[in-house]
């Protein structure tokens, strides 16, 4: 097999993704910037944020279906287009002092609903231009891409706005084209030739849910990776205001997802090596027991930014059991359901992660910081003993061939 960093198409996708990320990175921060110099009001920048979250999530399931049944280039030139579209009026109305709230909303919930379509038909198109023995290294190649423009995109939109308030959306226009042009460029289709199926969105999103839930592995990977999400971003906001009473500076609690978004680059990077040295069950298992020790750690550290380190070492396990999970989703789903497949298992693990905020709080005010990152620590810890004592990650051993051979094909599920 040709090297994954010789494989054009792939290294073409990932650069248009890499850059409508880093655009996404960079409109984040100074959309809400520019609510608060607009309006001055913080409530307003949250509505924003929240509306932005709200809609990514809602979009989702919707995008699946989409990618499904469209030609996936189309799509992702289509959506950084409208991006590209938006961005600009928004441009021209920064510098034309006319951008008011509602034109951000828009845009921010335009950006939002393109921006699902978009990753969702990133990721369905990884198996038609990766070998399949190659599509672990693939994801985990995207996950050192996100957490890299997840550490480089909001510094870059706060310097961008501090050069003008247009600066930082002006060079989001310019991401969104030259992502564009890296699009046109790749030549591979991206998606496996289908017959004609006229069916109605809801039948269509059903047979997408049905197959995650009726698929041993898939609904086991649901059951694992969505605790996980949920613990770590109820950790992270656990940290921050517990550090806030605590009156540590604001500088000092900005590193606390500095120093996660920097474990999870890290982890990227040496996904490679820790899936040459163990295999997706073992690997998942000791991520998962490894994780809940360590975030039952952090309830020692609530008063100090060290608490943040056990946070950074669990991020960085994650990208090699993601890597590990999400290639052999990739390989076992049939190409017409990956769009599906991807945002049902996104929506399950998004929607869990959403309702971490809220509840932190509630723990926090109850019974302390200490409970709270315990309890969060638990939810990883039932994941743990998901992995460890269910049947549905063994269907990623060996002796599972015949049937991702099958389901490659479309053929019909095994039982629960």
């Amino acid at each position: 097999m040709t090297s994954l960093w010789r494989n054009r198409e792939f290294n073409l996708l990932w650069s248009s993704q890499s850059l409508s990320d880093l655009g996404d990175g960079i409109a984040s921060l100074a959309l809400s910037l520019l609510v608060l110099v607009k309006t001055g009001s913080p409530v307003s920048a949250g509505v924003v944020g929240t509306t932005t979250q709200v809609a990514r999530l809602l979009l989702r399931l919707p995008a699946g279906v989409l990618v499904d049944r469209v030609d996936r280039r189309h799509a992702l030139i289509v959506c950084d287009a409208v991006r590209l579209l938006v961005f600009g009026v928004l441009t021209a109305a920064v510098v034309t002092d006319r951008a008011g709230l509602a034109l951000i909303l828009i845009v921010a919930v335009v950006d939002a609903g393109a921006s699902a379509v978009f990753s969702t038909a990133e990721d369905a198109s990884l198996r038609s231009i990766v070998p399949i023995k190659q599509l672990p290294d693939a994801v985990a190649r995207n996950e050192a891409r996100s957490y890299g423009t997840s550490l480089a995109g909001p510094p870059l939109g706060g310097f961008l706005f501090t050069l003008g308030h247009a600066v930082p959306f002006a060079a989001n226009v310019v991401s969104y084209l030259v992502s564009i042009v890296a699009v046109l460029f790749i030549r591979k289709p991206l998606q496996a030739p289908r017959e004609e199926q006229k069916q109605g969105y809801g039948v269509a999103l059903a047979e997408g849910i049905r197959f995650v839930l009726t698929h041993p592995f898939l609904r086991t990977l649901m059951l694992v990776a969505a605790p996980l999400n949920f613990a770590i971003n109820g950790v992270i906001f656990t940290v921050i205001v517990a550090l806030q009473r605590h009156g540590t500076a604001p500088a000092v609690i900005g590193l606390t997802e500095t120093i996660v978004a920097a474990g999870g680059l890290l982890g990227a990077l040496a996904a490679p090596a820790l899936q040459r040295r163990l295999r997706l069950v073992p690997l998942v298992r000791t991520l998962c027991w490894v994780a809940a020790a360590l975030l039952a750690s952090a309830a020692l550290l609530t008063s100090s930014i060290a608490a943040a380190v056990p946070l950074g070492l669990t991020v960085f396990l994650g990208p090699a059991a993601n890597a590990a999970l999400f290639g052999f989703q990739a390989a076992i789903t049939p190409d017409r359901l990956q769009g599906r497949v991807i945002s049902v298992i996104m929506v399950a693990a998004m929607s869990l992660a959403s309702l971490a905020p809220l509840l932190a709080g509630t723990l926090l005010a109850w019974r302390g910081p200490a409970t709270a990152i315990l309890f969060f620590a638990c939810s990883v810890a039932g994941s743990a003993l998901i992995a460890t004592l269910g049947t549905g990650l063994r269907w990623s051993e060996p002796g599972a061939a015949q049937d991702l051979s099958a389901r490659s094909s479309g053929a019909a599920e095994p039982a629960a």
